[in-house]
């Protein structure tokens, strides 16, 4: 029976050849996120270890000077005291923050979060083992800076050059003394490192005199055990030591948690792909086993057993499954290689380092490939072992009874009215228990639907046959050879509708949060610009002062953050401005008036005052951050927004009880609304500072819509995969069908149908099948996608369901082309068949 099975793989190489793919494409996907996740792991552990290299111990400040009643962090003092323990050799100290710079257009090098800025510390030999100077040497008076070889070579700044510094405080200008290379993070997160000399380093990020961090070396032979326990007693609590072994490794574990989250959402959409693959598996075999019904009965005639018969077409699917495997895993190694210098497009950099390939992506490859392919072929191997030996005396092949589709059909039913029923309930129950109750109701919603995808065909294809009659003869066997076998319609069908469920989902809930987002943003932002830090820190009192002088501005708040406790409990607070808030915000006050914050009052969200009981009038003991406790009166209830804490107060009362105010958003308002001249009077104002962004409401549109279309991007190319290998499936569907209607299309050449009908009624077919696909995988997909919307309600202001028509037409149109796509060979097969020798063909 192997050697049966053998054989019938060469002689059917052609017709495995999209299964072939299917299995491959899939296999690729999980082999290659394996090894692209442990290459991307691996080089991220060796950077983490050389660069703790020659660290025997590091200190971490557990505090910085926004705590007053301790220590900024950890003193010169203490690092002279570690540098005398018997063992060290030298102890170095480091402050870091944010740091950027511009290139010759004045634009931020970098994406903000990955700017940063340390302190240049040479050892007693004048060099800091950290980084390798190129070119010139590290900053040693004030006015000098270093840079990162890549930042240098962005902005196309040279040693000796002028280079403006923008941190949490005014841009300031730097002589570049010198370029160098780094295993830093924000380097090879895209970023960009500046060095200063560490007085200026402590002045900008914590106070003179005072580090953040103090990295340890030791002496050849010292222990670092040993000097650990002489370290903790001079740190005491300002401080946590821990060998330098013992941080790799936690950031080893870290840089693994991180990662895994990668490679699951990766795994998951591979998984995808091969489910889709189980129908094209499933339904190449089903057909193979069709086409040698003869033979298999006449097997089944000279004294092969049932099982024997299972055995063959299961043993052939493992032979393909292990061709599939072997190939799927060399394409998933070069999709490794491409995804880890596709990271590069995203400003993304991943350290040095070989590509890793160990034997788990290989025998995980081996192991789905193999497995899926005789999973997807047992049902047709079963249905093979079935077949009668009196079969092989007719050439008729046996059809589905009565009583297997009804069981078939009320099944399927069931299982669809128990997922649509758990969809219902978690739109009904909202937050993150009810999507949970959505994806175990999507997964038994799609299994239903597939299981009763073959009864829908009829009905469905039948709504497009007054169409395919205006295209004459071809299109009315179109129509019929689309439902001449319904399971096999079904399950070419189903591929494309898992992969368009999944797409329109996305799509519809993309559109609805967007659209709320985008009113949100409409609604409630009166101002015509919002002012805030490109790296997502604070600014200062300073930024605030400079835009209530520029010339044409008519309203300036910020949204200073702070908090204070009320009864007890932590209270989120929004210092604003009083008489301006109004202005740049449309804040709907439901008693009350905001008014009152200018007398010292507060104003209160809606939400947070009918949960705790308040109303205008109630007086509330407060304890501020600087332990001083007050009575402040509620004078104004309003609708909670996004865009302000639940409790507003004028800046007046927050700033003093707080030396250092975090602005994280500056709202202004202008005379002559938003214009190129007051956008520039703004930018001029804040001192050119390309830390600074300048938004007008387009960009603050963008701002929260633009992560949403990068992340449908990102699902759409992801989900491509599984597209694809649909494609195949119709495909292979139509070829073989073609195959098995020899007969029938040169009875029909000899009859006066010709090439170019034949043609177009393959071509329509395949159209057809597609669209019907389509059709089940958008309506259910917006059914899924309403449902998860629904759990978001409360969290979004404005909430409406947004149905993407442009979107769903470009994926009815996009069906279409796939079924004219995957018609081009199968309809030049059936054209270009001999009538007389396609009608002998049995």
């Amino acid at each position: 029976m192997f050697r049966t099975a053998l054989r019938n793989v060469l002689a059917h190489k052609a017709r495995l050849l999209m299964t072939v793919l299917a299995v491959m494409l899939g296999v690729a996907f999980v082999s290659g996120t394996l090894v692209f996740t442990d290459t991307l792991s691996q080089a991220f552990r060796n950077q983490s270890a050389k660069s703790y290299d020659n660290v025997a111990v590091a200190v971490s400040a557990l505090h910085g000077g926004d705590d007053t009643d301790k220590t900024p962090g950890l003193s010169e003092d203490v690092r002279r005291k570690i540098e005398a323990v018997d063992g060290v050799a030298e102890a170095t100290g480091r402050v870091s923050g944010f740091a950027g710079v511009p290139d010759k257009d004045g634009r931020l090098i970098g994406v903000g979060w990955s700017n940063k800025g340390t302190n240049f510390a040479p050892g007693k030999d004048g060099k800091d083992p950290a980084y390798q100077f190129t070119d010139g040497s590290g900053p040693v008076r004030d006015d000098q800076i270093a840079l990162d070889r890549d930042t240098a070579t962005k902005g196309g700044y040279q040693v000796g050059d002028t280079v403006r510094v923008a941190t949490n405080g005014p841009v300031k200008e730097y002589g570049l003394a010198g370029v160098f290379t780094t295993e830093d993070g924000a380097v090879s997160a895209g970023g960009s490192l500046v060095l200063f000399d560490t007085d200026v380093a402590q002045k900008l990020y914590v106070e003179p005199g005072f580090y953040q961090d103090i990295t340890v070396a030791a002496k050849p032979g010292a222990d670092a055990a040993k000097i650990l326990a002489a370290v903790e007693p001079l740190v005491g609590e300002a401080g946590e030591a821990q060998t330098g072994q013992a941080l790799a490794d936690q950031q080893a574990r870290d840089i693994e948690s991180g990662l895994s989250a990668l490679n699951q959402m990766l795994l998951a959409f591979a998984g995808i792909a091969l489910f889709v693959g189980v129908f094209l598996i499933s339904n190449t075999f089903t057909m193979l086993v069709a086409q040698r019904t003869k033979e298999l009965a006449l097997m089944r005639a000279v004294g092969a057993s049932r099982r024997q018969i299972t055995r063959s077409v299961l043993a052939e699917a493992a032979l393909v499954g292990l061709v599939a495997s072997v190939v799927g895993f060399g394409l998933g190694v070069l999709l490794a290689m491409g995804l880890r210098s596709g990271m590069s497009a995203f400003g993304l950099k991943v350290p040095g380092g070989d590509l890793v390939v160990t034997s788990t992506p290989l025998i995980s490859a081996l192991a789905v490939g193999v497995l899926i392919t005789m999973l997807a072929a047992w049902l047709p191997g079963r249905r093979a072992a079935k077949i009668p030996p009196v079969a092989a005396m007719s050439s008729v092949h046996a059809v589905a009874t009565t009583k297997s589709l009804v069981v078939r059909n009320s099944i399927g039913a069931a299982i669809t009215a128990l997922g649509a029923v758990g969809i219902i309930a978690g739109a009904g129950k909202g937050g993150e228990s009810g999507r949970m109750l959505i994806g175990a109701g999507a997964f038994f919603t799609l299994v239903g639907v597939i299981v009763l995808i073959p009864l829908l065909s009829r009905p469905v294809i039948a709504l497009a046959r007054p169409v395919l009659k205006s295209f004459g003869v071809a299109g009315k066997l179109a129509g019929q050879n689309a439902v001449r076998n319904p399971r096999r319609t079904g399950a070419t069908a189903s591929a494309l509708a898992i992969g368009l469920t999944l797409v329109t989902g996305l799509s519809v809930l993309g559109a609805t949060v967007g659209s709320a987002l985008d009113r949100m943003t409409t609604d409630q932002i009166k101002a015509d610009y919002m002012v805030s830090m490109a790296s997502g820190d604070g600014m200062n009192q300073a930024a605030l002062d400079a835009l209530e002088k520029v010339p044409g501005v008519s309203a300036v708040s910020p949204q200073q953050a702070g908090y204070f406790e009320i009864e007890g409990d932590f209270a989120s607070v929004s210092g604003v401005t009083p008489g301006d808030i109004e202005k740049v915000l449309k804040l709907n006050v439901t008693s009350g008036s905001l008014a009152s914050l200018a007398d010292g009052k507060i104003a209160v969200a809606d939400k947070t005052a009918d949960k705790q009981g308040w109303k205008v009038g109630t007086a509330l003991p407060v304890e501020y951050g600087d332990k001083k406790k007050e009575k402040l009166t509620v004078g104004a209830v309003f609708e909670s927004s996004e865009f302000v804490s639940p409790v507003l107060v004028d800046t007046k009362i927050l700033n003093a009880h707080d030396s250092k105010p975090y602005i994280p958003q500056i709202f202004v308002a202008m005379e002559s609304g938003q214009t190129a001249a007051g956008e520039k009077a703004l930018v001029q104002a804040l001192g050119d500072n390309p830390a600074i962004t300048v938004m007008d409401h387009k960009d603050i549109r963008d701002a929260f819509g633009g992560q949403i279309n990068l992340m449908l991007n990102i699902m759409y190319g992801l989900l491509a995969m599984a597209l694809i290998i649909a494609v195949l499936g119709v495909v292979n569907t139509l070829a073989m069908s073609v195959f098995e209607r020899q007969q029938e299309i040169g009875m029909l050449r000899a009859i006066g149908l010709d090439r170019r009908r034949v043609k177009r009624m393959v071509r329509l077919e395949a159209v057809v099948i597609a669209l019907f696909g389509a059709v089940v995988g958008i309506g259910l997909g917006s059914f899924l996608g309403w449902a998860i919307g629904e759990t978001m309600r409360s969290s979004l202001p404005g909430y409406a369901l947004v149905l993407p028509w442009d979107r769903i037409g470009v994926f009815l149109l996009l069906a279409g082309l796939v079924g004219v796509l995957a018609s081009l060979w199968p309809a030049r097969s059936a054209a270009r068949l001999n009538m007389l020798t396609a009608i002998k063909a049995e």
